[in-house]
This record gives C-alpha cells, structure tokens and sequence, in this order.
C-alpha cells in the first residue's frame, strides 16, 4: 500500500464526488411536486417513476459499495465459497415476481409508505406492525454503517487521511466531510437524489468491470494464471483449493437461500420498490435486474485477481481498492474509486430514508402522535434520517470494521423474521396476528443467540452467521433456522388461536387492492390527513 496520496485518483475521485453532490442538490427540482410536504414526495419520490429509474435506483439500492468492496474480499479470503452471493441474487428475483407486484398494489390503493403500514392494515395489529418497524430499523443501521466502511476503505488506499498514528480527527475528516454532504442533499431532496445519483453510481461501475475482466488478466496472464495462483495459495493454507470441501456445502446452499428470502425484506428494498409508477413497472424490473447479477459475477472474480497480482494486505475489505492502486492507472484508479464511493452514497441515503420513514409512520404517527399532519411526518422523517445517518457513522469510527460487518449480517438473520408477517399477509389471511409475533419473538431470539454463541479469530460473540442446524448435524445458515422455527411457531400457533376463537383484527384491505393498478378507480397515492395511518 502506498504511503503518499495518489494525488491523481484523488483529483478524479474528487470530481466525480463533486458532481454527484451537485446532482443531490439539484434533484429536489427534479419532477418537483405541488405539495412536496409528505412523505409520497419526499420518501417515495412522488411514486413516479418509470422502468428505467426504477432499475438504476433498485440496482444502486441493492448492489451498493459494500457489495463491490466485500464479495471480492470474501472470495480473496475463502475462495469460491464466497460466491453464495450471485446464486442468491439469481434466485431473489423468481421470488419476489409473485409477490412485490401485489405489495405494490395494495401500498398504493392505501397510501402505504412502509411494509409496517402495510402490516398493520392486514392484519389489524399495531403491535405486530411495531415489531416489523423495530427490526427493520435494527437491521438498517449496521447496513449503512457498512457503506461508510466502504468509503473508508477507497480512501485509506488513496493515503487520505494519513497513517494510524495521525490524530483521529483528521484521520477520519474526509469520511466526515462525506457523511455531511450526503446527509445535506438526503435532508433536502429525498428519494430523488439517490435516484438520479443512481444513474451515475452504475454507469461507472459497469465502466470499471467491464475494463477490469479484460485489462487485469492481460496483465497478469490470464486467467488459467489468475485461477492457478488462488488454487495454490488456498492449497497451501490447508483449504483445499478453491472450491469448499463437502462439509461448507450446507452453508453455501442455506446462506444463499436465506439471504435471498431476506433480500426484499429490508426496508430500503421496499422504499424504492413503492416509489415506481405501476404494477407493469415492477414486473418489468423483476426481469431484467438480473443483468446486475451478471455484474455481480464479473465483480467476484476479482478476488482471484487480487491473489495474483500478490496483493497483501491485513484487513479483506482493502483488497479491492488496492488491487486497482496496483495495477490500473492512476487516472483510472481514481474512477474505480468513484464507483464504490458514490456506489456507499446512493444506499446509504436510501437506507436512511426507508428507517426514517418506519419511525415516523409506525412509531410517531401510531404511538406518540396519532394526529400529526402529513408536513409533521415529512419534517420528524427528515430528523430521524439524519440521526440514523450520525448513529450509523459513531458505529464506524467506534468499533472494528469486523464488528460493523459481523453486526450487518445479525441484521440479515433479524430481517428474515419477517418474512412470513409481510409476505404470508400478502396472500393470505389466516395466520393469525398474535401467532406472527410469537414467530417472529422466536425466531429473532434464537437467532440472536445462536449468533451470540459463534466465535471467530477476531471476536469471542457474534463471529460469523453459521453455526450446526438441530436436528441435522450440518452447519448451515443461522437466519433460515430462525426463519423455519418462526414458521412453525406461527402455524401451530395460529392452530390453537383459531381454535379457542382469540380475537382477529381488522383486515381494512379487499381482494381487489392486491391487483389494483396506478390508473384504476379508486386508487389512491396518499389517504387523507384525518385517516392516514389509521388501522380502522
């Protein structure tokens, strides 16, 4: 790693993070809206947008710095195990055409802005709505946490911000600079800014793969190399070569279901989902959002790269961004970093709206203030944003960067638990409200616990997200155990419930609102002030 600033990938990553920050300004005049006091404006963009918007958003939402920084780390750290993440993002995408259109529907028939909304109107249970909010912010924050570690990373390659020695204020001013500007134009233009920024963000990272699958292997002499020099280094560690042996079978196959049953749960999936125009247009996306999974598998491939090219470096996270210091020029060097930078902005302020938005309609509004009008929402929503933001970043500068992502991936196990509220309330009615909290108090504790129990060379708790699946013997992921005992705990529950006739809430929806399109009758973009959030 070099000592010195790479002065000229500086000057390009600074000009790339200039003209974002000037496009995050500016996008709060894009498609401006005649009441832009509520939350459709601010934290849904108005539910405008079309196919492509929708794409560059949903893609800049999902595969975000974190992505392009730790898939490759995984695989430069424990080979072709780390690849679980592109079968996930292959199978995520059957998985939510069922569903994410008739989500869709019904949020815009009733004005819901969050998946909270939507499962306190079902199932007539604001307690149970309190628990999917609750989590869903839980889960958030390590989330953005992680893209700022993404920006740290880019710029400790760079040489910004000194050596460990430096005093930690001006060590750590250039990421704060960066949270400041992001939490500006997040404040100001909402949804829209990530929106546009997104068009940038994923432009230059498919720029940046598509040179470096065929610039990096002329360089190192191709990919037998390439794929010869991680055989031997594996093989050497006592792995045995590149492909896991038979028993992190499980563990691949289970954390690549698991994470791609949680993927759309997270709210800042859902924020951007409902923020399209129509049915049609989520359809569409369920379709060609796989063209980023083909990136994805491009962007592993990378780590491969990083083992020839001899690259060494203590912390994983930093093997990318120096493998592009060491081998592009330093003009490009300076795009590659853009991408990630810009790629850690565009989740991260989408992360931050999607959490704020949970409190304000399904803590504020239900809990502490029934009454508040749509421009009280907005303003408590812009406040919440930024402190989710200053939480996500004191996360960072006061804890190990191990810690941050061991956090995100208890929040992946969390997410999951609520799986069946959201989407089992999507199709149908009978499980009970009160049999899903008790699912889903289930399936959080275990896996917490099982979580706590993992070790790793680094942490006594909290180590990893596998551990031995009862019953089987196997180790296998700890978030889909949690996710199969929540469901088994909700079934016999509901049995019971239903047979000594526990009182059900209020299903304030109709069969026609889960296939209800933007220009049919009777749909609405936003309920009135007197009946919004309202569980009737």
């Amino acid at each position: 790693m070099n000592d010195g600033v790479n002065g000229v990938a500086l000057a390009v990553f600074i000009f790339f993070f200039v003209l974002v920050t000037a496009m995050g300004f500016l996008a709060a005049r894009w498609r401006r809206a005649e009441n832009e006091h509520s939350l459709d404006e601010w934290g849904l963009g108005g539910r405008s947008f079309g196919t492509w918007v929708t794409w560059f958003l949903l893609g800049g939402d999902l595969y975000t710095a974190y992505t392009f920084v730790a898939v490759p780390a995984a695989i430069y750290a424990a080979g072709a195990s780390g690849f679980f993440a592109v079968p996930y993002t292959i199978l995520v995408y059957p998985l939510i055409f069922p569903f994410l259109p008739r989500l869709w529907s019904v949020s815009h028939k009733h004005g819901y802005v969050t998946t909270s909304d939507f499962v306190r109107g079902r199932f007539g249970s604001k307690g149970l709505s309190l628990a999917v909010a609750v989590t869903g912010i839980l889960a958030t924050m390590p989330y953005i946490a992680l893209q700022l570690v993404g920006i740290q990373a880019v710029l400790d390659v760079m040489g910004v911000g000194g050596g460990e020695d430096t005093n930690w204020f001006v060590k750590d001013l250039p990421l704060l600079i960066a949270f400041g500007v992001l939490a500006a134009y997040t404040y100001s233009s909402g949804l829209r800014a990530p929106a546009l920024i997104a068009f940038v963000k994923d432009t230059l990272i498919y720029i940046v793969i598509a040179v470096a699958i065929i610039y990096i292997p002329i360089k190192l002499g191709g990919f037998d190399d390439i794929f010869a020099s991680a055989s031997d280094k594996f093989t050497a560690a006592g792995k045995g070569g590149v492909v896991p042996d038979a028993g992190g079978q499980w563990t691949y196959a289970t954390l690549a279901l698991g994470s791609a049953l949680a993927l759309f749960m997270y709210p800042h999936s859902i924020t951007a989902t409902l923020s399209s125009r129509s049915r049609e247009v989520i359809r569409r996306n369920t379709t060609i959002l796989p063209l980023y999974s083909l990136m994805l598998g491009l962007l592993a491939l990378l780590g491969f790269m990083a083992i020839a090219a001899g690259v060494k470096v203590d912390n994983g996270q930093l093997a990318i961004p120096q493998l592009f210091e060491n081998m592009f020029p330093d003009w490009f060097a300076g795009v590659a970093f853009a991408a990630i930078g810009i790629g850690a902005l565009v989740p991260a302020a989408i992360m931050s709206i999607a959490a704020a938005n949970l409190f304000t309609r399904n803590i504020y509004k239900d809990f502490i203030k029934p009454d508040a009008t749509p421009q009280q929402e907005t303003k408590v929503s812009k406040l919440v944003s930024l402190l989710v933001k200053v939480g996500a970043l004191i996360f960072v500068l006061g804890m190990d960067k191990t810690v941050a992502i061991n956090f995100q991936l208890l929040g992946g196990i969390w997410i999951l638990q609520t799986f069946p509220a959201l989407v089992g309330g999507l199709f149908t009615r009978w499980f009970h409200r009160w049999a899903l909290l008790g699912g889903w108090a289930v399936g959080m504790v275990y896996g917490t616990v099982a979580a706590y129990g993992v070790a790793s060379p680094t942490q006594k708790h909290f180590g990893g997200s596998s551990d031995e699946i009862p019953g089987i013997g196997e180790i296998g992921y700890i978030g889909l155990t949690a996710f199969v005992l929540n469901v088994l705990v909700t079934v016999v529950l509901t049995f019971v419930l239903r047979a000594v006739k526990a009182p059900d809430g209020v299903d304030e929806t109709r069969p026609s609102d889960y296939t209800a399109d933007a220009g049919d009758p009777g749909v609405q973009v936003e309920l009135p002030p007197a009946t919004a959030g309202s569980s009737h």
